[in-house]
């Protein structure tokens, strides 16, 4: 007997401005909840951090006007899996030692995510991160 993998995908351009990044993060969390990972979940939770900072890092260090940035969420397999693209190539991102109030972006996408990477396309970049998820995460 097969079993079958559920699979579900969402994506999105978003205007490259603050008010684009938080509707990203707000309908990150709602898919996530219609998916049935409740809104006050752990992955949830985990997911919508990664995509706010993924957002706000696509319009403050990857804007270029007149260019939205785009957003793509999938489920496969159990793993959730969020992208952000930009057309800026030139600003590739990298964990740094924070300072002062910024700095830290990077840092709770590491902590939170299994595992993240950058990867190049034209134009621009794509930053991705997996969270992978099993019943002791969804508690």
């Amino acid at each position: 007997m097969k079993s079958e993998i559920s699979t579900h995908e969402f994506a999105m351009r978003f205007t490259s401005t603050p008010r684009g990044a938080r509707l990203a993060r707000r309908l990150v969390s709602h898919r996530l909840d219609e998916w049935g990972h409740p809104y006050d979940g752990p992955v949830n939770e985990a997911v919508t951090l990664i995509a706010a900072e993924l957002a706000a890092n696509a319009v403050r260090h990857g804007h270029v006007p007149g260019r939205d940035f785009r957003l793509q969420l999938t489920e496969s397999a159990g793993t959730l899996r969020l992208e952000v693209s930009d057309t800026r190539t030139e600003r590739l991102p990298e964990v740094r030692v924070p300072q002062d109030e910024s700095g830290r972006g990077l840092l709770l996408v590491e902590a939170l995510s299994d595992k993240w990477g950058v990867t190049t396309r034209q134009p621009g970049k794509s930053v991705w991160a997996e969270v992978h998820v099993s019943p002791a995460t969804e508690r």
